[in-house]
């Protein structure tokens, strides 16, 4: 985490992030989703769910990279200024889970482009994204 934390450096803002689903069964979808709302409510720590990836600090990947969806995630990717972060969230996000060796997946988001942090399960749990992106906005 601190490596991670000296990538960012010191922030006097928001971590503002951008989601992407690159395939999959939307499980993670619906937890990452879940962190946003009342009940886990990340925006008391500033985190900020945002429409573009240029106002984004964090890329949030959801689901196994397909054929498909390559191009996007390194569009979305280059799109995002520096200091940037990758989350792989979900199993799927890490190393293409389930759908690993399917004819039109590529495996996890790290074969596509370089990913700083992964948060494994299937789906992981709202509470899991939430204390990762505390302590990177907090620095903890």
């Amino acid at each position: 985490m601190t490596s991670i934390n000296s990538k960012l450096g010191f922030r006097k803002k928001s971590l503002w992030v951008y989601h992407f689903n690159s395939g999959g069964c939307n499980g993670c979808d619906i937890e990452f989703v879940a962190s946003l709302t009342p009940r886990f409510d990340l925006e008391r720590y500033g985190v900020q769910l945002v429409p573009s990836p240029r106002h984004a600090d964090v890329l949030v990947v959801t689901g196994p990279v397909t054929k498909n969806s390559e191009g996007a995630l390194k569009t979305i990717y280059d799109q995002i200024p520096e200091p940037k972060i990758v989350i792989a969230f979900g199993t799927c996000a890490c190393s293409g889970g389930v759908f690993n060796n399917c004819y039109n997946i590529l495996g996890g988001a790290d074969k596509v482009v370089p990913v700083d942090i992964k948060v494994p399960g299937c789906p992981p749990k709202p509470e899991a994204l939430v204390e990762l992106l505390k302590k990177l906005t907090l620095g903890d």
